[in-house]
Parts: C-alpha cells; sequence; structure tokens
C-alpha cells in the first residue's frame, strides 16, 4: 500500500515586495506552494485507498515576515490549504500534518548568502529612486546575520516527521522552534496587529 507523502521542496529568498519582479513571485508560488498541492493532487487517491498521511513543510514565517515575505507567503498558503484538507481527509481517515520549523537555514542551505551589489544590480531604476546602496547593505546584512544564527539541528525537524508519519496519533501542527521563535509566533498570532507591526518594526530597525 502507499502509506505516507511529504511535500518538503521549498525555496526562499530576500528583498522588500517592490524589489521582487513577478516572475519569482510566480517561481517561488510554483515551488512552495502549487508544487505541494500537484503532489498531494496525484497521490490522494492512494492516500485515501491506505488511510495514509500527508506531511506539510510549512515554517513559522508563516506567522511574520522579516524581509522574505515573498516565502512567508508561500507558507501562509500552504498552511490554509493543509486547514482545508485535514477537516476533508478524516473522514477517509487520512492524516494531514503540519511541519512548522523554525530558523533551520545553516542546516538546509536553503538561503545562501546575500549580496548588496547583488540586489541593487537586479534593482529597477525607480526602486534605485527611491532606495539607496547604504539601506540595501544594511538590509543584506540584517537578512544574512539571522540566517548566520540558524540552528544546524535538522535531526529536530527530521523527527518530527517521523512522528507525524508513524505516531498512531499524529499531531495537526509540530512547531519545531528556539523558545523565543515561539514567543514571536505568539505575540503574532494572539496579538492585535498593531502589536505584532510594532514587534517587528523594531527588529528590523536593528
Amino acid at each position: 500500500g502507499f502509506w505516507g507523502l511529504v511535500n518538503n521542496a521549498g525555496i526562499s529568498t530576500f528583498g522588500e515586495t517592490g524589489w521582487l519582479p513577478m516572475e519569482k513571485y510566480e517561481r517561488f508560488a510554483d515551488v512552495n506552494l502549487l508544487g505541494s498541492i500537484r503532489t498531494t493532487l496525484e497521490f490522494l487517491p492512494l492516500l485515501r485507498k491506505y488511510k495514509g498521511r500527508i506531511v506539510f513543510m510549512s515554517s513559522i514565517n508563516a506567522y511574520f515576515t522579516l524581509g522574505n515575505g515573498i516565502y512567508s507567503m508561500t507558507k501562509a498558503a500552504i498552511e490554509k490549504f493543509c486547514d482545508a484538507l485535514r477537516l476533508e481527509m478524516k473522514k477517509f481517515g487520512v492524516q494531514v500534518c503540519v511541519i512548522q520549523p523554525g530558523n533551520y537555514a545553516r542546516f538546509t542551505k536553503i538561503q545562501p548568502p546575500l549580496s548588496a551589489e547583488e540586489i541593487w544590480n537586479e534593482l529597477g531604476e525607480e526602486e534605485k529612486a527611491v532606495y539607496n546602496k547604504e539601506y540595501v547593505q544594511e538590509r543584506a546584512d540584517f537578512f544574512n546575520s539571522i540566517v548566520s544564527e540558524g540552528s544546524t539541528n535538522g535531526n529536530e525537524v527530521v523527527d518530527a516527521m517521523v512522528d507525524a508519519l508513524m505516531s498512531p496519533a499524529p499531531k495537526a501542527r509540530y512547531m519545531v522552534a528556539k523558545l523565543k521563535e515561539k514567543a514571536l509566533v505568539f505575540v503574532c498570532a494572539l496579538f492585535p496587529t498593531i502589536v505584532m507591526d510594532s514587534v517587528l518594526s523594531y527588529a528590523l530597525s536593528k
């Protein structure tokens, strides 16, 4: 029989909204969101037949963004797709689980170091008229510092994936993150938006 499907493929990048061309938005949606949906639809008949498991790789970035809005957008969409699918699959005995890792960029290599010069050279003339090289350098340094703080204990995420596939009673969501990352998710999920915006603006200003 066919027991489990893990949708793990994903790509990431950095850039403020106007810095990224439409082609990049389409590529990210195709890989991070539509890729998982395509694969799920292909195997859904077998998963229903054998009452299997479907595991999706999301991220705590589904709740907030710090310079990688294009990535957060796709992960938030995956979360909503899973919410719908989880409820619909209950009657077939199919379990749908979401893994929400924190920052594991050093382990996964999903985000290579950024070059402010490369970012600047790819900006359109209108964006260059609004921003300057110093600002782009500050943003690149900020994002690179976040990437450099990522955990290298990727086995924590793998363990969550295995549990989602093998546990008699798997969780709907597995948040695998540091305490401060979980605290940020808590603020973003439960506090008013003005509080969330203040916290994230403060982080960006640093």
